[in-house]
């Protein structure tokens, strides 16, 4: 069995602040301490279900969140830096994808750090007319390459979400958001006791779980903060600018539609 780990840093359980996932910020480093003791934790989880290969996404901003000399040696692989156009590398051949340290759609109360892909430039995302954050556009990208996503973790908000899309997905609540900016959070070895079991759940559970298709042609609509965002639509005929800050692009699946939008 082969286990696709897929990581974002809101999620991340003691992360509550933008200060702790912004690079540039003094507390980069201690929201990449946290990133990768969860991610540890999923991986003990997994192989302690009988795992056979793991392999570890980080997804956050540039994929340079990692402490790659602190993470777990159980892990076959990680991923990081540029990969091109495509959401993940070779899940094809992947028995299940995790979802790790994911947050709540853009607009979402009380959710904990909050957004869609881009808290700059995106205040809402439809796929076919209905509102989706990245766990349901992630979940439907791995499910057109027949991959079922298994497990997600992060605030009270994000669960919820989740399980709207994947009602058989297993959800690890690591704390409970207040605003965006606050949570209360679990203490870090009840955090990633948490991870660890419902990585185990999420093995157990894999057979009666199916991958997330959201059936073909597909729109995908993009409303943005501001009108300079708009993208160029000369040359792309498969590309609908609606008004100054909506646009939507027609695709064959999630994955081109992601691809053709831009953002």
């Amino acid at each position: 069995m082969k286990i696709y780990v897929m990581v974002d840093i809101e999620g991340i359980s003691g992360v509550y602040c933008s200060e702790q996932v912004t690079p540039a910020s003094g507390r980069f480093a201690e929201g990449r301490k946290y990133m990768t003791e969860d991610i540890n934790a999923c991986v003990a989880g997994l192989r302690d279900a009988g795992v056979d290969e793991i392999i570890v996404h980080d997804c956050h901003g540039g994929s340079y969140s990692l402490n790659w000399a602190d993470v777990s040696p159980e892990a076959d692989g990680y991923i990081c830096g540029t990969i091109g156009d495509s959401r993940y590398v070779d899940i094809d051949d992947c028995d299940g994808l995790i979802l790790l340290g994911y947050h709540a759609m853009a607009g979402t109360a009380g959710a904990v750090l909050e957004h869609t892909y881009s808290s700059k430039r995106i205040q809402n995302m439809y796929i076919n007319d209905v509102l989706v954050g990245e766990t349901a556009v992630d979940a439907a990208i791995a499910g057109e390459h027949g991959v079922p996503v298994i497990m997600v973790s992060g605030d009270d908000k994000l669960c919820a979400e989740a399980k709207r899309f994947l009602p058989d997905v297993v959800t690890a609540q690591v704390k409970k958001g207040l605003s965006t900016q606050g949570a209360v959070l679990l203490p870090p070895e009840k955090a990633h006791r948490l991870i660890h079991d419902k990585a185990m759940e999420a093995v157990k559970k894999l057979p009666l779980i199916k991958p997330y298709v959201i059936p073909a042609p597909i729109t995908h609509k993009i409303e943005l903060m501001e009108r300079c965002q708009l993208p160029n639509a000369a040359g792309k005929p498969y590309m609908n600018v609606i008004d100054g800050r909506a646009y939507s692009v027609a695709a064959d699946s999630v994955e081109e539609a992601r691809m053709r939008s831009g953002g």
